[in-house]
């Protein structure tokens, strides 16, 4: 039997590189679009391509004329969609576009899978939020994200294409950036705990957010185009937690005691309170694809804890 070949944007990233080892474990053959292909992951097929450049995403598709398309790339750090609004639509929706209506010609079979966000849902005025609930993006980004969103469904709808819209609440894991509050987070734990540092300059403790492990989302994805047919599925842990939470739980994993101690909270970091906790129901993922996160928080924060701890180590002189 031919081995089912899938093709992944955003490849280079943590969540492409974790759908990359899945995918292969499931004897697929992968292919990863990257603006350089050389950086992909070891067994994957590197294509070049880039969300602003519209034919090279059209060529992609077209060469390697996948079963399944997983859409994972974009610009994924919120706050800089402050800065270039015009770019994070363009490289959001404006890319999401351009894929589906190639996947509907190359393929109408294809299934695709298009990761949005949380964001979409903003100030919703209901938590845990579901597939159901209001869409008020308070981001250039969120708005972006529900505008792929949007598409996704208007495109399933007109063209009869298996889109899925996978709805992504925060998910790390050490492969993580820095700039991410949660590696900052681990990262700084571990650097107290090597007495590299002193404490741990933060915003708001008692900000809410819903962290899975990127590992268990990705299985989310592979499982949304397994289904008999496309829908939009919320994935996340159902649990909300404060940064105060994700702190207590990076400062033991480092073995560091008092670990609230070290913490400096700097009012420059701190944002307006949300009205609405950012916490995802994934019921229907669960009822519908048989998904809930396998991995615990507290193993996830550990997980990372331990890679920072060796990474730092091996910074040294």
């Amino acid at each position: 039997m031919t081995a089912r070949r899938a093709l992944i944007t955003g490849v280079t990233g943590q969540d492409g590189s974790y759908l990359a080892e899945l995918l292969l474990a499931q004897g697929y053959e992968v292919a990863g679009v990257a603006r350089d292909p050389g950086r992909v992951p070891a067994g994957v097929r590197g294509v070049p391509g880039d969300l602003l450049e519209p034919s090279t995403l059209v060529r992609a598709v077209e060469e390697v004329a996948p079963q399944e398309l997983y859409h994972l790339a974009a610009p994924t750090f919120v706050p800089a969609s402050w800065e270039d609004p015009a770019g994070v639509m363009a490289a959001i929706p404006g890319a999401t576009g351009t894929l589906l209506a190639q996947a509907a010609r190359v393929d109408p079979a294809m299934r695709v899978f298009v990761a949005t966000s949380s964001e979409i849902f903003g100030d919703a005025g209901e938590s845990p939020q579901r597939e159901t609930s209001p869409m008020r993006p308070r981001s250039p980004y969120g708005i972006a994200k529900l505008a792929t969103h949007q598409l996704v469904g208007v495109l399933r709808e007109r063209l009869g294409l298996f889109a899925v819209s996978g709805i992504t609440y925060n998910h790390e894991s050490p492969r993580r950036p820095e700039r991410f509050l949660p590696r900052k987070v681990t990262r700084g734990a571990a650097a107290i705990a090597l007495g590299l540092e002193d404490e741990l300059t933060l915003g708001d403790l008692g900000a809410v957010r819903d962290w899975s492990h990127a590992a268990d989302i990705m299985r989310g994805a592979w499982l949304s185009l397994r289904a008999d047919r496309p829908d939009d599925y919320v994935f996340a842990s159902g649990v909300g937690r404060t940064v105060g939470d994700l702190v207590e739980a990076a400062f033991a994993a480092a073995g560091v005691e008092g670990g609230r101690d070290r913490v400096r909270v700097d009012p420059a970091f701190v944002r307006p309170p949300e009205a609405t906790p950012s916490i995802g129901d994934p019921s229907h993922a669960r009822t519908a694809l048989g998904w809930e996160p396998e991995i615990p928080f507290e193993d996830l924060i550990a997980e990372m804890v331990s890679a920072d701890l060796a990474l730092l180590r091996a910074r040294r002189p």
